[in-house]
């Protein structure tokens, strides 16, 4: 009894009270938690590129509870935040090390490539002309970024957004701006969600009825032995002229070959399966706890979507315009709708195409045409990469 009233049960409520995260929270939090839920119900509602939205929401939703930072982060050495001066690290410490050391978005492409077929894109090499032509929005996102004011290696990371490639644009805001690498990713994946509501009426506004509809002759089959000295072949030539863009795009090779030799079922599943849902789980997860309400509520995050939803209608229609050309030129053999899915958004930018044609055509079947270009597009976003970080790294 004695014991018990010695107790200083202020002092045992002050305490409970300032561990609490309702002591904590500042009114950042709460707008963060607001954000995440709201990506949440819309990577749910509307399947908008749920497999990385989701888990990037979420990130971003348990790194904002007021207090859980020093848990499931760690406790900070220094008042800079830097990386590596945590002590006490917690998981998401670890999970974002894969990020830190730029690990998981290479081998998110080797899923993609083991995922891809490129033959739609060896069938008709020209569709690699819409691809570049698609990477305008990069470019345009670039000076667009230095108009607004940021240094050469933040525009150059801001600009990647305009390749609509998630990992890509993860991969070089993490080399070239740390700070600006939640800001990038939401934006990139957002806007990924939201093409078919970009893409469509730029489409219909850049293309004549009579454009729409005109019929492709079916592409010719591409052998085993093509397909297999494509990957080698472009890991080759891209290595030898450009070796940044090549951690990126030989695992996407490397994942392809996979899928085409045909004697590693085993390694080709396991890539784009078992390893990629993995690897996309902890990449989601870790992009978004970097999201903290202090850094992520500023006026950079404003002109960060404002640049990126501009790099995605250039880029769009920098691919729809260089397909419009290659119509006139081939006098009519070839359905400008193609050209949006310049754009790396795979398949979806394919399948777009597709249903647009389809619209003012229901036996006009442009998919297997419109992947040439969108292949072309995930080859294209990853040499603009190694252009951007040769030229800003």
């Amino acid at each position: 009894m004695q014991n018990l009233l010695a107790l200083d049960f202020g002092k045992i409520f002050s305490d409970l009270w300032q561990s609490m995260g309702l002591s904590q929270g500042t009114w950042q939090n709460y707008v963060m938690l607001v954000i995440a839920c709201l990506l949440i119900f819309v990577a749910i509602k509307f399947k908008a590129e749920p497999m990385l939205l989701l888990p990037i929401a979420f990130g971003m939703f348990l790194i904002n509870l007021p207090g859980a930072e020093k848990v499931l982060w760690g406790t900070y050495t220094d008042e800079a935040h830097t990386y590596d001066l945590v002590e006490n690290r917690g998981l998401l410490w670890y999970l974002y090390y894969g990020v830190d050391k730029v690990i998981y978005p290479p081998i998110i492409f080797l899923g993609i490539g083991a995922m891809t077929d490129f033959g739609p894109l060896i069938a008709n090499p020209k569709s690699m002309f819409i691809g570049a032509g698609a990477q305008l929005g990069i470019f345009i996102a670039l000076f667009g970024a230095m108009l607004l004011g940021f240094e050469g290696a933040e525009a150059a990371a801001i600009a990647i957004i305009g390749g609509a490639d998630g990992p890509t644009a993860i991969y070089v805001a993490k080399t070239l701006a740390e700070n600006l690498l939640p800001m990038i990713a939401i934006a990139a994946y957002s806007y990924m969600a939201l093409i078919p509501f970009i893409q469509k009426p730029i489409m219909r506004l850049l293309t004549t009825k009579k454009e729409r509809m005109i019929r492709m002759k079916p592409l010719r089959q591409v052998s085993k032995v093509e397909k297999i000295i494509f990957p080698v072949a472009i890991t080759l030539v891209v290595g030898l002229l450009l070796p940044d863009a090549v951690p990126l795009l030989g695992m996407l090779m490397l994942g392809n070959l996979f899928r085409e030799s045909g004697v590693v079922e085993r390694l080709s599943s396991q890539a784009q399966n078992g390893l990629m849902n993995t690897v996309t789980i902890f990449l989601g997860i870790a992009v978004g706890c970097k999201a903290k309400g202090d850094i992520f509520l500023t006026t950079n995050t404003l002109s960060i979507i404002l640049i990126g939803v501009v790099a995605f209608y250039c880029g769009t229609i920098g691919g729809l315009l260089t397909a419009k050309l290659m119509c006139k030129l081939t006098h009519g053999k070839i359905n400008p709708l193609i050209g949006s899915a310049g754009v790396s958004a795979v398949p979806m930018a394919a399948r777009i195409s597709e249903d647009v044609g389809r619209e003012y055509d229901p036996q006009n079947h442009l998919l297997m045409h419109a992947m040439g270009p969108n292949v072309a597009g995930v080859i294209g976003s990853a040499l603009a990469a190694g252009v951007l970080l040769a030229c800003f790294g």
